[in-house]
Formats: C-alpha cells, structure tokens, sequence
C-alpha cells in the first residue's frame, strides 16, 4: 500500500517541529538553557571540583520530586568537570545508570562495564548475561586502570533492593580493587532514603546531602521558552507556554512533566496536520501524557491489581465520596475479576494490595474511626483523576 506515497510524504516531518531533541526527557542542555539551579550546580561542582585536579570527589545523595532537575544538573556538571579536568591532564570519566531500569546489583555492575568499556576498549569483550555482579566488577576495574576520577550517577536509587552497589563503589579504593578516586552522586524522590542505609555504607559514604526544591510557574515558563527553539517559527500561539508551565506548577514544579506536556501539544498538532499549536492542544496533550503516565507506573502490575483500581476509579466517578472502604472496593473488585473469567482475590488479599497501591503514591490510604457502631477501618483514596485511571486501564488492556 505504501507504493502509492512518495518518499517526501512517506518520510514527512511536518510544518510543528524544528529541533525535536530539545524536548526529549533524556536531552542534557547547554548551562543557558538550566533555569533556577545555580547554587544547587555550584554545589554540585564544589564536589567534584577536587575531582578535576585528580583528587578525590565527595559523595552525594540529591533529594528532591520528579522534574526538579537533579538527573539534569548532575549530568551537565559531570559533563563540565571532565572537560575541566583535561586542561590538567586528569583522566575523568562519569557514567549515568537509572535503576528504575537495573533495579538490582548486578544489572547496574552491567551497566557500569558496558558504559565504560564502549568509551575505553571497545572490542573487549563482556557477557550481557550468565555472570554474577562480583564479574563485572573485575571488568569495571580492569577497565578503571588509566582511569584517575570514576564519578557514577545512581538515579532513582532508592529503586535498589540493597546497598551493595554503595558498598561496593564507595569501598573500591581502599580496598585496593582500583586506584582510581571513585565518587557517587545518589539520587532519590524519597527524603527518607538516607535513612534507610545500613551504618557501613553510611560510614563509607561520607556524603553529602542536597535536595532540591520544585520549580514556580515563572521558572518553569522561562525553562519551556528556552525550549521554543523546538519548533518552527510562528507555530506556538502565545498562551501555548504560560498556559503550559501554569498546569506543570500545579503539578509540584515538575519540568519533565512541563517539557512532555510542550511536546505532546506539538505531536498532536502534527498528527492532525494543524499548522499551529493552540491552548486546545495544551489541554488534550495534558490527558494524553496523564494516561501515559498511569500506564507507566501500573505496567507491570498483576491484573488484579488493575481490576482493584479499576473498581476504585469507578466508585470515585460515580459518587460524590472520595474515599472508599476495603470492603465496597472488594464488593466492585469481585464483579469485575469475575466478568473478566477471574477468580478474586480475598478481602484480606485486597487489602494487602490497596495498602502497596497507597505506598506506591497511587492512592491514599487511612484509619477512619467509623462512629461507635462500626469500629476502625482502613479507607482509600485515588491520588489521580479517575477518568485517566479509567482511560489508561483500558488502553493498556487493548495493548495486552
């Protein structure tokens, strides 16, 4: 069927775009394009600024919500370090690992060996599979030989079953497994994932902590106009960008979420073959990136986990409560599994599975005292908008 397009229609970019990698969750942009961070880049320079001289960098651990800018400040002032350090000879190298994707020990050992050896010696050659953590570490050290300063990005750490990673790095060189000066900048959404380590690693550490704290609605529209380069001249109408960052602000100061917002409003302008972006793609682009991100999160949860917020997300739709018991959830649950050919899970099962839902921060869960009749029970609460909990559960389910 494609015989009937030329390749100028096949391969068509559209009249919306003009630089697309602007607006990519991954893109590292240059310091003019970093808004409201400079003390917290200044201290994360002041760490590594021993580094660039071929010293020993401190160790960090950044706290702070999603779209704060910790993973981009660390990058760019990594980035920087090791061009500083060449002018003085210093061998830097850095890496950047997210363990929401090598969520154990030996995956993040893994990525460690691959990164470095793709940059050092690329035809060496390492198993992707069938070797524990402790040999790729031997590979991560031989690799290390030239290598002065090995600063590491642990992002999402608190995703890591343990700290064996930490203990690992922040223990190499005194025990004589590399001579290179090893640092790690930790990072975590949880202000409470520092104390969750065991007192060996905190000791090895000797960290500093810094947290950063969410972006305004001015510094959030100052972020997406240095981004506007992303499209062609005259295609953003006016309100496209204030109306942006005001909805990002309303979500806690969350730049990923502003820049995707940006993007999908392009996308769809794109996709419906509109010459502008308007205030109507904003808001329809909102809904989409909402349910892709619901989809995201519950991905790879059970689907009677999907059939309990399913049965959540109903009841909120459809009452003017906003906070369920576990037993009119599991009422709605049951129908649900069982029009799906499933046999439900127990009450207690469901109240089990309500209660990781809330530590998850996909609901919210709570001890009501019910009145003198009904004694204490547990209630819960969506944390999203149940049409895009709806909307997300159906589409996953097309997928499958």
């Amino acid at each position: 069927m494609s015989e009937g397009y030329s390749d100028a229609d096949l391969f068509s970019t559209g009249d919306i775009f003009a630089r697309r990698e602007l607006l990519r969750v991954g893109h590292v942009p240059d310091r003019d394009r970093i808004v409201g961070r400079d003390s917290e880049m200044r201290q994360v320079g002041a760490a590594l600024g021993p580094a660039t001289d071929g010293g020993p960098p401190r160790n960090l651990i950044i706290f702070g919500k999603t779209g704060t800018g910790k993973s981009l400040v660390s990058r760019h002032i990594c980035r920087r370090a090791r061009k500083h350090s060449q002018k003085s000879g210093i061998n830097l190298r850095h890496v950047y690992v997210d363990c929401s994707d090598a969520d154990t020990e030996t995956r993040v050992a893994r990525e460690l060996v691959l990164q470095v050896r793709d940059e050092l010696a690329p035809s060496m050659d390492v198993p992707v599979q069938g070797i524990g953590a402790s040999e790729y570490y031997r590979y991560l050290w031989t690799l290390l030989d030239d290598v002065d300063v090995f600063v590491v990005i642990l992002d999402e750490i608190d995703k890591l079953a343990d700290d064996d990673v930490l203990m690992q790095l922040s223990r190499a060189e005194e025990s004589g497994k590399t001579d290179a000066y090893v640092g790690v900048i930790s990072i975590s959404n949880k202000i409470e994932y520092r104390e969750q380590l065991n007192e060996r690693v905190n000791s090895s550490l000797q960290d500093r902590e810094l947290t950063f704290h969410p972006y305004d609605a001015p510094q959030l529209e100052e972020i997406l106009e240095n981004r506007r380069d992303a499209f062609l001249d005259g295609v953003l109408h006016d309100d496209v960008i204030p109306k942006t960052a005001a909805l990002a602000a309303r979500e806690h100061g969350d730049a990923r979420k502003a820049v995707d917002i940006l993007f999908e409003a392009g996308s769809l302008a794109e996709e419906r073959d509109d010459t502008e972006v308007t205030s109507q793609h904003v808001d329809d682009a909102q809904q989409r990136t909402e349910v892709k991100r619901f989809q995201d999160l519950v991905s790879g949860s059970t689907p009677h986990v999907k059939y309990i917020l399913r049965a959540l997300a109903l009841l909120t739709l459809n009452s003017d409560d906003q906070q369920f018991s576990t037993s009119e959830i599991h009422r709605l649950y049951e129908r649900l599994a069982e029009n799906e050919g499933s046999d439900p899970l127990s009450h207690d099962r469901v109240y089990r599975l309500l209660k990781e839902q809330s530590f998850l921060g996909i609901t919210e869960s709570y001890h009501t005292g019910g009145g003198a009749s009904k004694g204490a029970f547990l209630q819960h609460r969506l944390m999203k908008d149940p049409e895009i909990v709806i909307e997300a559960l159906d589409t996953g389910k097309q997928d499958d």
